[in-house]
């Protein structure tokens, strides 16, 4: 059993930065796959990006290829979604989700374990 609990979301004004922070508990994190997926009002929960266990390689979406970077610390058992130059359309709860299994990496059915998820705001 893994327990996550992101933190770090805010309010801030577009083009700027935030960091959202995901803590793992439970089990060792390094062993999991991990990403980060966002759901605004009246949308589906969307991938955002993710960082593969196995060799550490991270995919992003599309929207945020260029602006968020992901990473892992291992030692902490956290990973991080640093997000630069936001846009009010950034705007949406941001989860951090983990999965031992290798499944399609931008899908939520892949993914196991779930923070309660954390809320950026983005103003113009």
């Amino acid at each position: 059993q893994v327990q996550l609990v992101e933190s770090g979301g805010g309010l801030v004004q577009a083009g700027g930065s935030l960091r959202l922070s995901c803590a793992a508990s439970g089990r060792t994190f390094s062993s999991y796959n991990s990403a980060w997926f966002r759901q605004a009002p009246g949308k589906e929960r969307e991938f955002v990006a993710v960082i593969r266990w196995r060799d550490g390689t991270a995919y992003y979406a599309d929207s945020v290829k260029g602006r968020f970077t992901m990473s892992r610390d291992n030692a902490r058992n956290t990973v991080y979604l640093q997000m630069n130059r936001l846009k009010p359309e950034d705007t949406a709860v941001y989860y951090c989700a983990a999965d031992r299994a290798s499944g399609v990496y931008y899908i939520t059915s892949s993914y196991t374990y779930w923070g309660q998820g954390t809320q950026v705001t983005v103003s113009s």
